[in-house]
């Protein structure tokens, strides 16, 4: 891969897919206006997150160099220089910014605040937020959480509380698993390379990734068999994916404690055929329950 396309971490670009959950699940797919919006927010969303993880490399670069896995980014590594960086990342920043607020211009639509949000909020986070305990990690989920606001808000669609709830405690589960997989991997000075590590235990992430991971199954499960969405969907048969996604937590705690995974949760999606095969039996059983 071409240094400049590995600065802007397109991997990651899967963690955008959330914008996508409010169609799904308002059964709004064949609204080829709402869909084209969904796809624009998308693209937005890999612009604008790509812009924010070239400016955390640029911040980071000299951390990163000391890193055993993060030495080998473009910036650490040497590959792309600071110039070329900066351009890179200020181009899709007004690309990302353009589209949204290009496509987003209906009064009702909260989606250009949504993805100004995005930002500000990842530069707090990496200007400092990111080096307090615990709350770091709700910065990350917050983020998830406005991918989900611009899928539904933003297009227009009522946000379930349900799909809140489900979305904050999978993204608070997959953020205290990255801290636990940095501690795996870094040991003793994990401090030199976050700062926010040495405020950590593993007992403590284990604790916290059990309970978010419990959370999260219990707030889906019960999602499942409500009446409120029994009757929105016309089909009592959601509860037949709760084993998808209880195996997909087991397997990713697999992951995180016995395979040294964990830290990247849009690469163990795409290179785990346990976890990209049950979120696509997941998905498909989703679609077809729901149509």
């Amino acid at each position: 891969m071409h240094p400049l396309i590995q600065l802007l971490r397109p991997h990651q670009w899967v963690k955008n897919g959330f914008v996508f959950a409010g169609l799904l699940f308002s059964h709004s797919w064949n609204d080829p206006a709402l869909v084209t919006q969904a796809l624009a927010a998308f693209v937005a969303f890999c612009l604008i997150s790509s812009a924010v993880y070239v400016m955390n490399d640029l911040l980071d670069r000299e951390q990163d160099r000391r890193h055993p896995e993060k030495c080998r980014r473009p910036l650490a590594s040497g590959t792309v220089s600071v110039p070329a960086a900066l351009v890179l990342g200020g181009v899709c920043l007004l690309l990302g910014l353009g589209l949204a607020f290009g496509l987003f211009v209906a009064p009702a639509s909260q989606a250009p605040w949504i993805f100004v949000a995005y930002f500000l909020l990842n530069v707090a986070y990496s200007l400092g937020l990111k080096h307090v305990v615990v709350l770091d990690v709700f910065i990350i989920a917050a983020g998830f959480m406005l991918r989900l606001l611009a899928g539904t808000l933003g297009l227009g669609i009522w946000p379930s509380h349900w799909l809140l709830l489900c979305g904050l405690m999978l993204t608070l589960f997959l953020g205290f698993a990255k801290r636990r997989a940095e501690l795996n991997v870094l040991v003793a000075d994990s401090g030199q390379h976050r700062r926010v590590l040495d405020q950590y235990t593993p007992a403590m992430l284990d604790q916290f990734t059990t309970l978010s991971a419990g959370a999260t199954m219990m707030a889906y499960s019960l999602y499942t068999v409500s009446a409120e969405t029994i009757a929105l969907h016309g089909t009592p048969w959601l509860i037949a994916t709760v084993p998808c996604v209880l195996y997909g937590l087991l397997r990713y705690l697999y992951r995180l404690h016995r395979a040294g995974g964990g830290g990247d949760p849009a690469r163990e999606l795409l290179t785990d055929p346990h976890l990209l095969g049950i979120f696509a039996l997941w998905l498909t059983l989703v679609i077809w329950l729901l149509a």
